[in-house]
């Protein structure tokens, strides 16, 4: 069953269910608890997709409630397990906050218990951490896009048509857009002759800031330093911005 089947079935598996052996077995009202009932009679299953619904719209005391509510109720081993899937399916890439959850899981886990106090600060400092992030869907959504791409190519090419999805990338052929890729660190690249002085002048520009400062002058001496004598356009084009309305676009030099 892939992530996204399991998401949708999130409970139905009774293997799934776990409390802390520790874990108080009646609720808030002095009542048995099911096995997935938390300490205030919710399901847990429905305060952990809450918690995530909150952490996507950016409800910070819906989002540090429901982490509270499953690390008190015996489900913190829910709860990390949660919040670690959150940074990577909800967050925007880049964001610290990755960290920041795997030091709370760690002190909460580890130097205390889960459930008592300082481990329920712990949840709720994580949860309020992941709702204060950037949300986004972006690894979610492409990971979805290029999946059905892969798909409809294959199902394409047995239909003998063009594929009404395809990877950004197209072909990915020396010649095409991306041809710059194509330099000595592949076998077509080096089958071309693209060796250091390709890579110099085309495969190592970085953008669309280009370097400068320190990394700019040390840039060009190992390029002065080397046998290859670039010439003056050769230098300033490899420490040149990449163009943003034209990331791929490289020039011929002679030489």
């Amino acid at each position: 069953m892939d992530d996204e089947s399991r998401q949708a079935t999130f409970g139905a598996d009774g293997d799934l269910s776990e409390r802390a052996p520790d874990a108080d077995g009646t609720n808030d009202f002095g009542e048995p608890k099911d096995a997935d009932e938390t300490d205030g009679g919710y399901n847990r299953y429905a305060v952990s997709s809450l918690l995530q619904k909150a952490v996507r719209r950016s409800d910070e005391e819906v989002a540090a409630w429901a982490a509270w509510e499953l690390a008190r109720s015996g489900f913190a081993w829910n709860l990390w397990d949660r919040l670690t899937l959150y940074v990577v399916e909800d967050l925007r890439a880049g964001d610290d906050v990755a960290l920041l959850v795997e030091r709370y899981e760690e002190l909460a886990t580890e130097r205390w218990e889960p459930a008592e106090w300082r481990g329920r600060l712990c949840a709720v400092h994580a949860a309020l951490a992941c709702a204060r992030a950037r949300s986004t869907r972006e690894a979610s959504n492409a990971d979805e896009y290029f999946r059905n791409a892969a798909a409809e190519r294959a199902e394409a090419r047995e239909r003998g048509e063009e594929p009404s999805l395809e990877f950004p990338v197209g072909d990915l052929e020396p010649g095409g857009e991306y041809d710059v890729a194509f330099d000595k660190h592949t076998g077509e690249g080096s089958r071309m002759g693209r060796g250091g002085r390709f890579f110099k002048v085309h495969g190592a520009r970085v953008g669309p800031e280009g370097e400068e400062g320190p990394s700019a002058h040390w840039q060009r001496l190992n390029m002065l330093a080397r046998d290859d004598e670039f010439s003056e356009e050769e230098l300033e084009h490899a420490l040149a911005p990449v163009d943003p309305d034209g990331r791929w676009e490289e020039p011929t030099f002679d030489g």
